[in-house]
C-alpha cells in the first residue's frame, strides 16, 4: 500500500490545496478505505468560495468531499460485515450519540452528528480514508464505484420523495434540474409518479432531464413572475401538481412552488438559499398546502443500492466530467463554472475506471 495520502484540503475561502496527509489507522468499529470515486457537490464548491454554509463555518483546514465510494483495505477488530477487498459506498453522516433522533430513526437531525466535509469534520477526497463500518455499504458486483458515489445525491432524492409522499399516480413539479433535481426526478418516476414537470434556466440541463424521463420541461427566464410560472405548470399538467420538490433555494422559486401546488398538496424544500425568504405563506395556509423541510437523508442507502442493482434507476448519465485526484483544482473550477452535471474525481491511481 502506497503510504502517500494525497488529499484535497481547504484552508480558507479560495485556498484549495493538494497535500499529503498521514494514512489514518481505523478504530475497532471502523474500516480504512482506499478511495476510488468522489463526486464534487455544490456544497464543496460553496465552502471553497465562501468558507461557510449557514452556521457551519470553516475555522481550520478541512478535507473536502462527501459523495464517495472505495475499497476496504483494513478492517477494525470489531467489524463483522466487511472484509478487505469489499467495494463500498459511504454514507457520510454518522451519529455520534444515541439521542432521541437516533432512537426514532431520524438520526440526520442529531445536532452532534459527524458529517464528511462539514466543518470541523474532514471529508474523503483523498487516497485513504477511515469511516464507521456501520455506515459503509457493500456494493453488488453489478454496481460501479461511480454509481456508489452517486448514492449520496440519489439519497437526497429518496428522502425528499419520501417526505413528499410520492406514490403511484402522483403528479410532481421539480424546481431545478441540477444533480439533486435530476435525482429527485429519477426517484419520483421510480416511486410511481405519473407525470413530472421540471424547470431550469439552462436548456442543457433540461435536455438531460428529458433523457432521464421528465414528461414536461419548463424553461425559466430571469424576471419570470412566480404566479405566471405556476399557471404554466397547471397548463402543462392539466391541473396543479400534487407535490412540488423545490431544489434551487431561490426565493422566487419557493414562491412558484407554493403557488403551483394543488390545494391540500405538499411542497418539499430541498434547496438551501438565504436564511430569510419572503414567501406567500398565507396562500399556502388557506389552501392547506403543507411545507416540509429536508435535511440530507436517513435510512436511504439500502434502498438506493437495491434501485441501482435492479436496474430500476440509471444514474450513470449524470457523470459528465472525470478528473484524476491530482487535477482536483481544475475539477473544482469546472464545477464552479456550471459545466455539465456531475464532476467525478478518481482517487485510485491504478484504477481510473467508472
Amino acid at each position: 500500500m502506497a503510504q502517500e495520502n494525497l488529499s484535497v484540503v481547504l484552508h480558507s475561502p479560495g485556498d484549495l490545496r493538494l497535500e499529503n496527509c498521514p494514512v489514518p489507522e481505523p478504530g475497532p468499529d471502523e474500516v480504512l478505505l482506499q478511495m476510488h470515486s468522489v463526486g464534487i457537490c455544490g456544497s464543496d464548491v460553496h465552502y471553497w468560495q465562501h468558507g461557510r454554509i449557514g452556521d457551519f463555518v470553516l475555522n481550520k483546514p478541512m478535507v473536502l468531499g462527501h459523495e464517495a465510494s472505495g475499497r476496504v483495505v483494513k478492517v477494525g477488530s470489531a467489524v463483522k460485515h466487511l472484509k478487505v477487498g469489499d467495494r463500498v459506498a459511504i454514507e457520510p453522516g454518522v451519529p455520534r450519540e444515541v439521542d432521541e433522533f437516533f432512537k426514532n430513526g431520524r438520526y440526520n437531525l442529531s445536532p452532534t452528528i459527524f458529517f464528511c466535509a462539514t466543518p470541523p469534520d474532514d471529508g474523503n477526497l483523498c487516497r485513504f480514508y477511515k469511516h464507521s463500518a456501520s455506515f459503509c455499504y457493500k456494493l453488488p458486483d453489478n454496481v460501479t464505484f461511480e454509481e456508489g458515489a452517486l448514492i449520496e445525491p440519489l439519497s437526497v432524492g429518496i428522502h425528499a420523495c419520501r417526505r413528499a409522499g410520492v406514490t403511484l399516480g402522483s403528479t410532481v413539479l421539480i424546481c431545478g434540474s441540477g444533480p439533486i433535481g435530476l435525482c429527485c426526478l429519477l426517484v419520483a418516476k421510480t416511486m410511481g409518479a405519473s407525470r413530472v414537470v421540471i424547470t431550469d434556466l439552462s436548456s442543457e440541463r433540461l435536455t438531460m432531464a428529458k433523457e432521464l424521463g421528465a414528461d414536461f420541461l419548463l424553461t425559466v427566464k430571469k424576471g419570470d413572475k412566480p404566479q405566471q410560472l405556476a399557471k404554466s405548470v397547471t397548463d402543462l399538467l392539466g391541473a396543479p401538481p400534487h407535490i412540488t420538490i423545490e431544489c434551487t433555494g431561490s426565493e422566487s422559486s419557493i414562491q412558484t412552488a407554493i403557488y403551483a401546488t394543488r390545494s391540500g398538496g405538499v411542497v418539499v424544500l430541498v434547496g438551501l438559499g438565504s436564511e430569510m425568504a419572503t414567501v406567500p405563506l398565507v396562500n399556502a395556509a388557506v389552501r392547506e398546502v403543507d411545507i416540509r423541510g429536508v435535511f440530507r437523508y436517513c435510512n436511504t442507502w439500502p434502498m438506493a443500492i437495491a434501485m441501482l442493482a435492479s436496474g430500476k434507476v440509471n444514474v450513470k448519465p449524470l457523470v459528465t466530467h472525470r478528473f484524476p485526484l491530482e487535477e482536483a483544482v481544475q475539477a473544482f473550477e469546472t464545477t464552479r463554472q456550471g459545466a455539465g452535471i456531475k464532476v467525478m474525481l478518481k482517487c485510485d491511481q491504478n484504477d481510473q475506471n467508472p
